[in-house]
């Protein structure tokens, strides 16, 4: 029986450390940064399930150290000195405390290193999300990506997998900085029937980074790390911070980063024969995007183009879009007309920012009798 307790006691102990504690920020070690002991790697591979502190690993996994060459190419790590590589059917993983039924956004770096065509496959059981690698948003070669998922235990696996079946069995991407935020769903106010119109929720943002957050199409992502918004394109739209750019209201907004295959979109109720008005900001994120831009709105049938010219320096203006409901559930779209590149590197991609997104019912007044 003492054995038993003992066996027990140390079960338990090993769970509590498994599935750690789960806060807003890095997950444990999620920048890699504890890495292997020398015994545990032969070169950059790394050998043992566990000899990663607090991850376990499946496949031909590298521990790269920022600086390090693959044949001409220097290998840059975001954030501190290492990362992980992922080669063919590769998986990283990590099991952390969660609430059952809430809903969490994950948020990585993520570089590819070789193949046009690497994907990413995340999970966390029953959800999952192949996200692709292959447009590259920022000059630096790394995007930060996130991915959200709904609880279905108290406890969930985290999984970044490369699905890739290269030639060369260490192609795959490099991920870094691996950080985890609760949502909580909004709701619609007097101020506003549109849920988040603000954007104040969302993915976590790193604070030592400078190029946001991309939310994925939501042809990839059943839950959405933009609350009450659907990604409704081929390429993702880009979450931006007060700190690190111009917003035009409150601390958060979206950058519309892929002209017309970068849009946002949510469906609202609405009141057959109600009268309603869209108000919305269009701006630039003050990092360079220069340049005419155009923001257009779709409400029910009505669409307005609303132009915008970028100095690229930060700066916003208001727009109203006014409609007629014909149904219970009317979709609110936005997408931007062209493709910009930013004018100091010319390779990362930019746009119009959206903010500030408010629908309203408009009153009749009343007829005098």
């Amino acid at each position: 029986m003492e054995a038993a307790a003992v066996l027990s006691v140390l079960l338990l102990c090993s769970t509590i450390h498994t599935a750690a504690a789960v806060a807003d920020g890095l997950l444990w070690n999620g920048n890699f940064e504890l890495g292997p002991k020398p015994a545990d790697m032969k070169g950059t591979e790394v050998l043992k399930h566990d000899a990663i502190p607090g991850w376990k690993i499946f496949g031909f996994v590298e521990y790269i150290k920022s600086g390090q060459k693959q044949g001409d190419m220097l290998l840059v790590v975001p954030e501190g000195a290492f990362a992980v590589r992922l080669g063919n059917e590769a998986t990283i993983e990590q099991t952390i405390n969660v609430t059952k039924g809430m809903y969490y956004s994950l948020t990585f770096s993520a570089a590819r290193t070789c193949a046009q065509e690497e994907t990413l496959n995340v999970s966390v059981a029953p959800d999952f999300g192949v996200l692709p690698m292959q447009t590259l948003y920022s000059s630096s070669g790394w995007d930060s990506y996130a991915w959200a998922f709904q609880a279905e235990y108290n406890t969930a696996t985290i999984k970044l997998h490369n699905p890739g079946v290269e030639e060369d069995p260490a192609c795959g991407p490099l991920i870094d900085s691996i950080a985890i935020k609760a949502l909580y769903p909004p709701r619609p106010s007097r101020d506003n029937i549109l849920k988040n119109g603000g954007f104040e929720e969302g993915p976590y943002i790193f604070p030592n980074t400078s190029w946001g957050v991309l939310v994925p199409p939501n042809i990839e992502d059943d839950h959405s790390p933009l609350p009450a918004w659907m990604v409704e394109s081929l390429k993702a739209v880009k979450y931006i911070d007060a700190d690190h750019f111009s917003v035009p209201q409150g601390r958060r907004a979206v950058e519309l980063v892929a002209g017309k295959e970068s849009a946002i979109a949510q469906v609202a109720r609405t009141v057959v024969g109600k009268t309603y008005q869209l108000f919305f900001t269009v701006g630039d994120a003050n990092n360079a995007c220069e340049g005419s831009m155009v923001v257009e709105a779709f409400a029910n049938k009505e669409t307005l183009k609303v132009p915008y010219q970028s100095k690229g320096k930060g700066g916003f203006k208001r727009a109203v879009l006014k409609f007629v409901a014909t149904s219970t559930r009317t979709r609110i779209m936005f997408y931007s007309t062209f493709y910009t590149m930013r004018s100091d590197d010319f390779s990362s991609l930019c746009g119009p920012v959206i903010d500030d997104v408010k629908l309203l019912s408009v009153r009749k007044p009343r007829k005098l009798a």
